[in-house]
Protein backbone atom coordinates (compact mmCIF):
# COMPACT_ATOMS: atom_id res chain seq x y z
CA UNK A 1 0.00 0.00 0.00
CA UNK A 2 1.61 3.58 -1.20
CA UNK A 3 1.91 6.22 1.95
CA UNK A 4 2.62 8.60 -0.61
CA UNK A 5 2.43 9.22 -4.19
CA UNK A 6 4.44 11.68 -6.06
CA UNK A 7 2.79 12.02 -9.65
CA UNK A 8 4.66 14.25 -12.27
CA UNK A 9 5.87 16.98 -10.75
CA UNK A 10 8.32 19.68 -12.19
CA UNK A 11 9.57 22.03 -10.69
CA UNK A 12 12.60 25.10 -11.10
CA UNK A 13 13.98 28.01 -10.15
CA UNK A 14 13.92 30.82 -12.74
CA UNK A 15 15.57 28.96 -15.83
CA UNK A 16 16.86 26.21 -13.89
CA UNK A 17 14.91 23.03 -13.75
CA UNK A 18 14.95 20.78 -10.32
CA UNK A 19 12.85 18.34 -11.55
CA UNK A 20 11.47 17.54 -14.68
CA UNK A 21 8.09 15.36 -14.67
CA UNK A 22 9.64 13.09 -11.35
CA UNK A 23 7.44 10.29 -10.20
CA UNK A 24 8.08 8.55 -6.87
CA UNK A 25 5.90 6.60 -4.23
CA UNK A 26 6.08 5.14 -0.43
CA UNK A 27 5.46 1.89 0.23
CA UNK A 28 4.65 0.85 4.18
CA UNK A 29 8.00 0.04 5.69
CA UNK A 30 10.14 1.02 3.28
CA UNK A 31 13.58 2.71 3.90
CA UNK A 32 14.14 4.85 1.39
CA UNK A 33 17.08 6.62 0.50
CA UNK A 34 17.08 10.38 -1.54
CA UNK A 35 20.66 10.49 -3.44
CA UNK A 36 22.51 13.05 -5.70
CA UNK A 37 24.98 15.30 -6.17
CA UNK A 38 24.84 18.71 -4.35
CA UNK A 39 22.19 20.93 -6.15
CA UNK A 40 20.40 18.11 -7.91
CA UNK A 41 17.22 19.01 -5.32
CA UNK A 42 16.81 16.48 -3.10
CA UNK A 43 16.24 19.13 -0.47
CA UNK A 44 13.93 20.98 -2.66
CA UNK A 45 11.77 17.63 -3.49
CA UNK A 46 11.44 17.16 0.43
CA UNK A 47 10.08 20.82 0.89
CA UNK A 48 7.30 19.37 -1.81
CA UNK A 49 6.03 16.72 -0.31
CA UNK A 50 5.73 18.56 2.67
CA UNK A 51 4.20 21.75 1.55
CA UNK A 52 6.33 23.96 1.97
CA UNK A 53 6.99 24.60 -2.01
CA UNK A 54 4.18 24.44 -4.17
CA UNK A 55 5.19 22.55 -7.42
CA UNK A 56 4.85 24.37 -11.20
CA UNK A 57 3.04 21.13 -12.30
CA UNK A 58 2.16 17.35 -10.52
CA UNK A 59 0.20 16.05 -7.71
CA UNK A 60 1.08 15.01 -3.82
CA UNK A 61 -1.04 12.44 -2.71
CA UNK A 62 -0.36 11.58 1.13
CA UNK A 63 -2.36 8.55 3.03
CA UNK A 64 -5.07 9.52 5.02
CA UNK A 65 -4.01 10.39 9.07
CA UNK A 66 -0.51 9.83 8.25
CA UNK A 67 1.85 11.64 11.14
CA UNK A 68 4.92 12.85 9.27
CA UNK A 69 8.39 13.79 11.58
CA UNK A 70 10.61 15.94 9.35
CA UNK A 71 13.96 16.78 10.33
CA UNK A 72 15.23 19.55 7.57
CA UNK A 73 19.00 21.35 7.51
CA UNK A 74 17.69 24.82 8.34
CA UNK A 75 15.09 24.35 11.57
CA UNK A 76 15.53 26.56 13.79
CA UNK A 77 14.67 26.79 18.10
CA UNK A 78 12.59 28.97 20.12
CA UNK A 79 14.76 31.28 22.52
CA UNK A 80 14.13 31.10 26.26
CA UNK A 81 12.55 27.08 26.44
CA UNK A 82 15.85 24.54 27.65
CA UNK A 83 15.88 21.25 25.67
CA UNK A 84 14.09 19.23 27.73
CA UNK A 85 11.04 21.51 26.90
CA UNK A 86 11.81 21.13 23.26
CA UNK A 87 12.08 17.13 23.80
CA UNK A 88 8.40 17.61 25.56
CA UNK A 89 6.84 18.89 22.25
CA UNK A 90 7.02 15.80 20.99
CA UNK A 91 4.44 14.89 23.20
CA UNK A 92 2.06 17.77 23.34
CA UNK A 93 -0.76 15.52 21.32
CA UNK A 94 -0.81 13.12 24.26
CA UNK A 95 -1.14 16.02 26.71
CA UNK A 96 -3.68 17.39 24.62
CA UNK A 97 -5.32 14.12 24.94
CA UNK A 98 -4.61 13.82 28.87
CA UNK A 99 -6.43 17.22 29.12
CA UNK A 100 -9.54 16.17 26.95
CA UNK A 101 -9.56 12.94 29.27
CA UNK A 102 -9.55 14.87 32.47
CA UNK A 103 -12.44 16.87 30.99
CA UNK A 104 -14.29 13.62 30.14
CA UNK A 105 -14.05 12.65 34.15
CA UNK A 106 -15.30 15.70 35.49
CA UNK A 107 -18.12 16.04 33.20
CA UNK A 108 -18.85 12.28 35.09
CA UNK A 109 -19.25 13.83 38.43
CA UNK A 110 -22.80 14.67 37.24
CA UNK A 111 -24.62 13.48 34.16
CA UNK A 112 -27.34 10.39 33.57
CA UNK A 113 -26.67 7.19 33.13
CA UNK A 114 -26.80 7.17 29.55
CA UNK A 115 -24.33 9.31 28.41
CA UNK A 116 -21.47 7.97 31.93
CA UNK A 117 -21.52 4.87 29.56
CA UNK A 118 -20.70 6.19 26.67
CA UNK A 119 -18.26 9.14 28.44
CA UNK A 120 -16.75 5.86 30.09
CA UNK A 121 -16.29 4.46 27.22
CA UNK A 122 -14.45 7.42 25.05
CA UNK A 123 -12.10 8.29 28.22
CA UNK A 124 -10.81 4.03 27.80
CA UNK A 125 -10.05 4.61 24.27
CA UNK A 126 -7.96 7.76 25.37
CA UNK A 127 -6.48 5.75 28.19
CA UNK A 128 -5.54 2.92 25.43
CA UNK A 129 -3.87 5.79 23.34
CA UNK A 130 -1.65 7.27 26.23
CA UNK A 131 -0.70 3.72 27.45
CA UNK A 132 0.30 2.76 24.33
CA UNK A 133 1.90 5.59 23.58
CA UNK A 134 3.99 5.32 26.16
CA UNK A 135 2.50 9.09 27.83
CA UNK A 136 3.67 7.97 31.42
CA UNK A 137 7.20 6.85 31.03
CA UNK A 138 7.91 10.15 28.77
CA UNK A 139 10.75 10.97 31.19
CA UNK A 140 12.31 7.89 30.48
CA UNK A 141 11.70 8.01 26.91
CA UNK A 142 13.84 10.99 26.58
CA UNK A 143 16.69 10.10 28.81
CA UNK A 144 16.90 7.13 26.47
CA UNK A 145 16.80 9.22 23.26
CA UNK A 146 18.87 11.95 24.96
CA UNK A 147 21.53 9.72 26.40
CA UNK A 148 21.96 8.12 22.51
CA UNK A 149 22.47 11.51 20.84
CA UNK A 150 24.68 12.81 23.61
CA UNK A 151 22.23 15.35 24.81
CA UNK A 152 22.33 14.60 28.65
CA UNK A 153 26.63 15.68 28.22
CA UNK A 154 25.06 19.00 27.58
CA UNK A 155 22.25 19.00 29.99
CA UNK A 156 18.67 19.09 29.46
CA UNK A 157 18.51 22.45 31.49
CA UNK A 158 20.31 24.29 28.98
CA UNK A 159 18.51 27.30 27.42
CA UNK A 160 18.71 25.93 23.93
CA UNK A 161 19.67 29.94 22.34
CA UNK A 162 23.51 29.04 24.24
CA UNK A 163 23.51 25.65 21.81
CA UNK A 164 26.10 25.31 18.99
CA UNK A 165 25.13 24.78 15.52
CA UNK A 166 25.61 20.99 15.75
CA UNK A 167 24.02 20.55 19.27
CA UNK A 168 20.52 22.26 18.05
CA UNK A 169 20.65 19.62 15.36
CA UNK A 170 20.86 17.28 17.84
CA UNK A 171 18.16 18.41 19.69
CA UNK A 172 15.74 18.84 16.51
CA UNK A 173 16.94 14.84 15.85
CA UNK A 174 15.92 13.81 19.09
CA UNK A 175 12.56 15.52 18.88
CA UNK A 176 11.59 14.03 15.38
CA UNK A 177 12.53 10.50 16.13
CA UNK A 178 10.44 11.21 19.93
CA UNK A 179 7.23 11.93 17.79
CA UNK A 180 7.72 8.37 16.07
CA UNK A 181 5.43 9.30 13.36
CA UNK A 182 4.77 6.86 10.54
CA UNK A 183 6.90 8.75 8.05
CA UNK A 184 10.31 9.73 9.22
CA UNK A 185 12.07 12.67 6.56
CA UNK A 186 15.36 13.36 7.55
CA UNK A 187 17.94 15.58 5.79
CA UNK A 188 21.36 15.13 6.26
CA UNK A 189 20.83 13.80 9.78
CA UNK A 190 24.67 12.43 10.72
CA UNK A 191 26.22 16.18 9.87
CA UNK A 192 26.78 17.18 13.87
CA UNK A 193 27.17 13.46 14.95
CA UNK A 194 30.20 11.89 15.85
CA UNK A 195 30.81 7.79 15.77
CA UNK A 196 29.46 6.86 18.71
CA UNK A 197 25.77 8.95 18.05
CA UNK A 198 25.66 7.88 14.58
CA UNK A 199 25.65 4.17 15.40
CA UNK A 200 23.09 4.93 18.16
CA UNK A 201 20.95 6.29 14.92
CA UNK A 202 21.71 3.54 12.77
CA UNK A 203 20.71 1.03 15.36
CA UNK A 204 17.35 2.98 15.42
CA UNK A 205 16.30 2.88 12.33
CA UNK A 206 17.80 -0.62 11.33
CA UNK A 207 15.08 -1.14 13.56
CA UNK A 208 12.60 1.67 12.73
CA UNK A 209 8.99 -0.17 11.75
CA UNK A 210 7.82 2.69 9.99
CA UNK A 211 8.59 4.20 6.63
CA UNK A 212 11.31 6.85 5.90
CA UNK A 213 12.96 9.01 3.34
CA UNK A 214 16.65 9.52 4.20
CA UNK A 215 18.95 12.45 2.50
CA UNK A 216 22.71 11.92 3.57
CA UNK A 217 26.01 11.72 1.36
CA UNK A 218 27.27 9.24 4.52
CA UNK A 219 27.82 6.17 2.60
CA UNK A 220 28.24 3.74 4.99
CA UNK A 221 25.54 5.08 6.89
CA UNK A 222 22.90 4.71 3.93
CA UNK A 223 24.29 1.30 3.26
CA UNK A 224 22.93 -0.11 6.88
CA UNK A 225 19.56 1.57 7.11
CA UNK A 226 17.93 1.82 3.75
CA UNK A 227 16.41 -0.65 1.17
CA UNK A 228 15.14 1.67 -1.96
CA UNK A 229 17.25 4.58 -3.33
CA UNK A 230 15.58 7.13 -5.23
CA UNK A 231 18.50 9.29 -7.48
CA UNK A 232 17.98 12.39 -8.86
CA UNK A 233 20.29 13.58 -11.46
CA UNK A 234 19.43 16.22 -14.50
CA UNK A 235 16.15 17.06 -13.02
CA UNK A 236 15.14 12.90 -13.44
CA UNK A 237 14.35 11.05 -10.66
CA UNK A 238 15.07 7.63 -10.95
CA UNK A 239 14.34 4.37 -8.57
CA UNK A 240 16.35 1.13 -7.83
CA UNK A 241 16.04 -1.19 -5.13
CA UNK A 242 18.77 -2.35 -2.70
CA UNK A 243 20.88 -0.49 -0.58
CA UNK A 244 23.70 2.30 -1.66
CA UNK A 245 26.01 0.23 -3.24
CA UNK A 246 23.66 -1.91 -5.29
CA UNK A 247 22.48 1.62 -6.45
CA UNK A 248 25.96 1.90 -7.71
CA UNK A 249 26.37 -0.96 -9.59
CA UNK A 250 23.03 -0.90 -11.95
CA UNK A 251 23.69 2.69 -12.22
CA UNK A 252 26.72 2.04 -13.77
CA UNK A 253 25.62 -1.04 -15.27
CA UNK A 254 22.70 1.59 -16.57
CA UNK A 255 24.61 4.06 -17.64
CA UNK A 256 27.14 1.85 -19.80
CA UNK A 257 24.07 0.28 -21.48
CA UNK A 258 22.83 3.95 -22.71
CA UNK A 259 26.40 4.58 -24.17
CA UNK A 260 27.17 1.44 -26.02
CA UNK A 261 23.29 1.72 -27.45
CA UNK A 262 24.19 5.30 -28.01
CA UNK A 263 26.83 4.30 -30.06
CA UNK A 264 25.21 1.72 -31.86
CA UNK A 265 22.60 3.65 -32.67
CA UNK A 266 24.97 6.60 -33.96
CA UNK A 267 26.85 4.07 -36.43
CA UNK A 268 23.54 3.24 -37.71
CA UNK A 269 22.34 6.98 -38.19
CA UNK A 270 25.95 7.59 -39.73
CA UNK A 271 25.66 4.48 -42.07
CA UNK A 272 21.84 5.51 -42.98
CA UNK A 273 23.03 9.21 -43.97
CA UNK A 274 25.59 7.83 -46.30
CA UNK A 275 23.77 5.76 -47.76
CA UNK A 276 21.06 8.59 -48.82
CA UNK A 277 23.44 10.81 -49.48
CA UNK A 278 24.73 8.28 -52.02
CA UNK A 279 21.70 7.22 -53.56
CA UNK A 280 19.16 9.85 -53.49
CA UNK A 281 20.57 11.84 -56.81
CA UNK A 282 19.85 8.29 -58.89
CA UNK A 283 16.76 7.45 -60.50
CA UNK A 284 17.05 3.60 -59.48
CA UNK A 285 17.54 3.91 -55.99
CA UNK A 286 15.85 7.10 -54.98
CA UNK A 287 12.90 4.87 -53.34
CA UNK A 288 15.54 3.11 -51.29
CA UNK A 289 16.76 6.33 -50.10
CA UNK A 290 13.58 7.80 -49.28
CA UNK A 291 12.70 4.55 -47.36
CA UNK A 292 16.12 5.13 -45.14
CA UNK A 293 15.11 8.46 -44.44
CA UNK A 294 11.84 7.56 -43.69
CA UNK A 295 13.21 5.22 -40.79
CA UNK A 296 15.94 7.74 -39.22
CA UNK A 297 13.31 10.51 -38.90
CA UNK A 298 10.77 8.12 -37.25
CA UNK A 299 14.25 6.82 -35.22
CA UNK A 300 13.83 7.66 -31.44
CA UNK A 301 17.24 9.11 -30.98
CA UNK A 302 19.27 8.29 -27.65
CA UNK A 303 20.58 11.47 -25.96
CA UNK A 304 23.49 11.11 -23.60
CA UNK A 305 23.10 12.64 -20.01
CA UNK A 306 24.91 15.49 -19.64
CA UNK A 307 27.62 15.07 -17.31
CA UNK A 308 27.95 17.37 -14.02
CA UNK A 309 31.16 19.10 -13.60
CA UNK A 310 33.09 17.33 -10.59
CA UNK A 311 34.82 19.27 -8.13
CA UNK A 312 38.61 19.14 -8.41
CA UNK A 313 40.35 20.53 -5.26
CA UNK A 314 43.50 21.82 -4.44
CA UNK A 315 45.48 23.73 -1.82
CA UNK A 316 48.41 26.03 -2.52
CA UNK A 317 51.49 25.77 -0.49
CA UNK A 318 52.92 28.86 1.05
CA UNK A 319 56.34 29.29 1.90
CA UNK A 320 57.76 26.24 4.69
CA UNK A 321 57.76 27.13 8.35
CA UNK A 322 59.80 25.89 11.17
CA UNK A 323 59.54 22.90 12.75
CA UNK A 324 57.23 23.74 14.81
CA UNK A 325 54.10 25.48 13.47
CA UNK A 326 51.99 25.77 16.70
CA UNK A 327 53.41 25.75 20.27
CA UNK A 328 50.48 25.22 23.62
CA UNK A 329 51.90 25.67 27.43
CA UNK A 330 49.62 24.46 29.42
CA UNK A 331 46.58 25.51 27.08
CA UNK A 332 43.23 25.33 28.95
CA UNK A 333 40.40 25.59 26.79
CA UNK A 334 36.81 26.90 27.26
CA UNK A 335 34.74 30.47 27.21
CA UNK A 336 32.72 31.25 30.70
CA UNK A 337 34.19 28.02 32.36
CA UNK A 338 37.18 25.39 31.57
CA UNK A 339 36.42 22.40 29.10
CA UNK A 340 40.04 20.73 29.47
CA UNK A 341 42.38 20.49 32.18
CA UNK A 342 45.57 22.13 31.29
CA UNK A 343 47.04 21.19 27.73
CA UNK A 344 50.85 21.23 26.44
CA UNK A 345 51.05 19.84 23.22
CA UNK A 346 52.78 21.09 19.44
CA UNK A 347 52.03 21.24 15.84
CA UNK A 348 54.80 20.02 14.15
CA UNK A 349 55.44 21.15 10.49
CA UNK A 350 54.29 18.52 7.64
CA UNK A 351 52.05 16.34 10.55
CA UNK A 352 48.06 15.71 9.27
CA UNK A 353 46.52 15.67 12.63
CA UNK A 354 42.99 14.36 12.65
CA UNK A 355 40.72 15.30 16.02
CA UNK A 356 37.70 13.46 17.41
CA UNK A 357 35.89 13.21 20.41
CA UNK A 358 32.21 13.26 21.40
CA UNK A 359 29.91 16.30 19.82
CA UNK A 360 29.69 19.35 21.95
CA UNK A 361 32.74 18.25 24.03
CA UNK A 362 35.23 21.52 22.74
CA UNK A 363 37.14 19.93 19.11
CA UNK A 364 35.91 23.37 17.24
CA UNK A 365 36.96 25.29 20.16
CA UNK A 366 40.35 23.81 20.37
CA UNK A 367 40.67 24.59 16.34
CA UNK A 368 40.22 28.08 17.46
CA UNK A 369 41.70 28.52 20.09
CA UNK A 370 45.27 27.11 18.30
CA UNK A 371 44.50 29.63 15.39
CA UNK A 372 44.37 32.76 17.94
CA UNK A 373 40.90 33.25 17.07
CA UNK A 374 39.46 33.07 20.88
CA UNK A 375 41.96 33.63 23.86
CA UNK A 376 42.65 30.28 26.01
CA UNK A 377 41.08 30.78 29.80
CA UNK A 378 44.90 30.39 30.60
CA UNK A 379 48.39 29.34 29.66
CA UNK A 380 49.16 30.40 26.05
CA UNK A 381 49.65 29.55 22.16
CA UNK A 382 52.53 30.64 20.23
CA UNK A 383 52.79 30.58 15.74
CA UNK A 384 55.41 30.02 13.99
CA UNK A 385 56.45 33.71 12.29
CA UNK A 386 55.72 32.01 8.64
CA UNK A 387 52.61 30.62 9.40
CA UNK A 388 49.60 30.92 6.82
CA UNK A 389 46.57 29.35 7.53
CA UNK A 390 43.04 28.65 5.46
CA UNK A 391 40.02 27.87 8.07
CA UNK A 392 37.40 26.09 6.78
CA UNK A 393 34.41 27.10 10.04
CA UNK A 394 31.66 24.31 10.30
CA UNK A 395 28.97 27.21 10.51
CA UNK A 396 29.13 29.93 8.75
CA UNK A 397 26.27 32.66 8.29
CA UNK A 398 24.81 32.58 4.64
CA UNK A 399 24.16 36.24 2.55
CA UNK A 400 22.48 37.56 -0.07
CA UNK A 401 26.12 38.20 -1.80
CA UNK A 402 26.46 35.67 -4.72
CA UNK A 403 29.42 33.14 -4.75
CA UNK A 404 31.06 35.03 -7.51
CA UNK A 405 30.97 38.07 -4.81
CA UNK A 406 32.15 36.37 -2.27
CA UNK A 407 35.40 35.22 -3.77
CA UNK A 408 36.07 38.57 -5.02
CA UNK A 409 35.34 40.33 -1.96
CA UNK A 410 38.90 38.14 -0.72
CA UNK A 411 40.41 38.58 -3.79
CA UNK A 412 40.08 41.91 -5.64
CA UNK A 413 42.78 41.59 -8.16
CA UNK A 414 41.43 38.59 -9.73
CA UNK A 415 39.52 38.96 -13.25
CA UNK A 416 35.90 37.45 -13.83
CA UNK A 417 36.56 35.28 -15.55
CA UNK A 418 39.68 33.96 -13.20
CA UNK A 419 36.82 33.96 -10.49
CA UNK A 420 34.67 31.89 -12.54
CA UNK A 421 36.91 29.36 -13.38
CA UNK A 422 38.22 28.84 -9.92
CA UNK A 423 34.93 28.46 -8.66
CA UNK A 424 34.35 25.97 -12.04
CA UNK A 425 37.41 23.98 -10.63
CA UNK A 426 35.21 23.69 -7.74
CA UNK A 427 32.30 21.94 -9.10
CA UNK A 428 29.98 24.45 -9.63
CA UNK A 429 28.08 25.95 -12.57
CA UNK A 430 27.20 29.54 -14.21
CA UNK A 431 24.03 29.22 -11.94
CA UNK A 432 25.79 28.55 -8.88
CA UNK A 433 28.12 31.39 -9.38
CA UNK A 434 25.62 34.03 -9.95
CA UNK A 435 23.32 32.29 -7.17
CA UNK A 436 22.88 34.40 -3.44
CA UNK A 437 24.99 32.39 -0.89
CA UNK A 438 21.45 31.94 1.29
CA UNK A 439 20.08 30.07 -1.70
CA UNK A 440 22.18 27.26 -2.37
CA UNK A 441 22.64 24.11 -1.27
CA UNK A 442 24.66 23.27 1.80
CA UNK A 443 27.46 21.40 -0.55
CA UNK A 444 27.39 24.05 -3.10
CA UNK A 445 28.21 26.51 -0.21
CA UNK A 446 30.96 24.56 1.57
CA UNK A 447 32.34 24.29 -1.77
CA UNK A 448 32.33 28.17 -2.65
CA UNK A 449 33.86 28.10 1.30
CA UNK A 450 36.69 25.74 -0.40
CA UNK A 451 37.41 27.58 -3.17
CA UNK A 452 38.47 30.62 -1.01
CA UNK A 453 40.85 28.85 0.88
CA UNK A 454 42.39 27.36 -2.32
CA UNK A 455 43.46 30.40 -3.86
CA UNK A 456 45.38 31.22 -0.71
CA UNK A 457 49.18 30.09 -0.19
CA UNK A 458 48.56 28.49 2.95
CA UNK A 459 50.58 26.18 5.14
CA UNK A 460 48.72 25.22 7.62
CA UNK A 461 45.60 23.83 6.16
CA UNK A 462 42.48 23.78 9.47
CA UNK A 463 39.48 21.86 8.35
CA UNK A 464 36.18 21.89 10.83
CA UNK A 465 33.71 19.05 9.89
CA UNK A 466 34.63 20.22 6.03
CA UNK A 467 32.87 16.82 4.67
CA UNK A 468 29.05 17.75 6.60
CA UNK A 469 27.12 18.81 3.29
CA UNK A 470 29.79 17.39 0.49
CA UNK A 471 28.34 14.71 -2.06
CA UNK A 472 30.43 12.28 -2.66
CA UNK A 473 32.52 12.64 -5.27
CA UNK A 474 33.23 16.26 -3.73
CA UNK A 475 34.44 14.25 -0.71
CA UNK A 476 36.78 12.08 -2.44
CA UNK A 477 38.22 14.72 -4.68
CA UNK A 478 38.83 17.32 -0.73
CA UNK A 479 40.73 13.83 0.55
CA UNK A 480 43.15 13.18 -2.44
CA UNK A 481 43.90 17.54 -2.21
CA UNK A 482 44.42 16.92 1.35
CA UNK A 483 46.72 13.34 0.81
CA UNK A 484 48.52 15.63 -1.60
CA UNK A 485 48.94 19.03 0.33
CA UNK A 486 52.69 19.10 1.52
CA UNK A 487 52.11 21.47 4.10
CA UNK A 488 50.20 21.06 7.83
CA UNK A 489 46.71 19.54 8.16
CA UNK A 490 44.72 19.84 11.11
CA UNK A 491 41.17 18.68 11.07
CA UNK A 492 38.03 17.33 12.73
CA UNK A 493 35.62 14.97 11.12
CA UNK A 494 33.00 12.54 12.31
CA UNK A 495 33.83 10.22 9.57
CA UNK A 496 36.90 7.55 10.17
CA UNK A 497 36.19 6.38 6.74
CA UNK A 498 37.54 9.83 5.49
CA UNK A 499 40.13 10.84 7.55
CA UNK A 500 41.77 7.10 8.79
CA UNK A 501 44.40 7.11 5.69
CA UNK A 502 44.76 10.90 5.84
CA UNK A 503 45.63 11.32 9.46
CA UNK A 504 49.08 10.73 10.43
CA UNK A 505 48.20 11.18 14.22
CA UNK A 506 44.80 10.90 16.06
CA UNK A 507 43.75 13.51 19.13
CA UNK A 508 41.20 12.43 21.43
CA UNK A 509 39.88 15.67 23.02
CA UNK A 510 38.26 13.18 25.47
CA UNK A 511 41.25 12.66 27.20
CA UNK A 512 42.09 16.31 27.89
CA UNK A 513 38.16 17.39 28.93
CA UNK A 514 37.07 17.99 32.69
CA UNK A 515 33.36 16.82 31.26
CA UNK A 516 32.35 13.64 32.88
CA UNK A 517 31.79 11.42 29.42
Amino acid sequence: MSILNVENVTHGFGARQILNDASFRLLKGEHVGLVGANGEGKSTFLNIIMGKLQPDEGKIEWCRHITTGYLDQYSTLEKGKTIRDILREAFDHLAELEAEMMGLYEKMSDCPEDEMNSLMEEVGDIQSILDYSGYYTIDAKISEYANGLGLNEIGLDRDVSELSGGQRAKVLLAKVLLENPMILILDEPTNFLDENHIRWLTNFLQNYENAFILVSHDVPFMNSVINVVYHVENAIMTRYTGDYDNFVRMYELKKRQIEQAYEKQQKEIADLEDFIARNKARVATTNMAKSRQKKLDKMDKITLMREKPKPTFSFRKARTPGRVVIDCKDVVLGYDEPLTKPISIKVENGQKIAIRGVNGIGKSTLLKTLLKIIPPVSGYVEHDQFVEYGYFEQEEESSSETALDVIWAEYPSMTNAEVRAALAQCGLTTEHITSQMRVLSGGENAKVRICRIMLKEINLLVLDEPTNHLDVDAKESLKKAIKDYKGTVLIVSHEPEFYMDIADNIWNIEEWSTKII
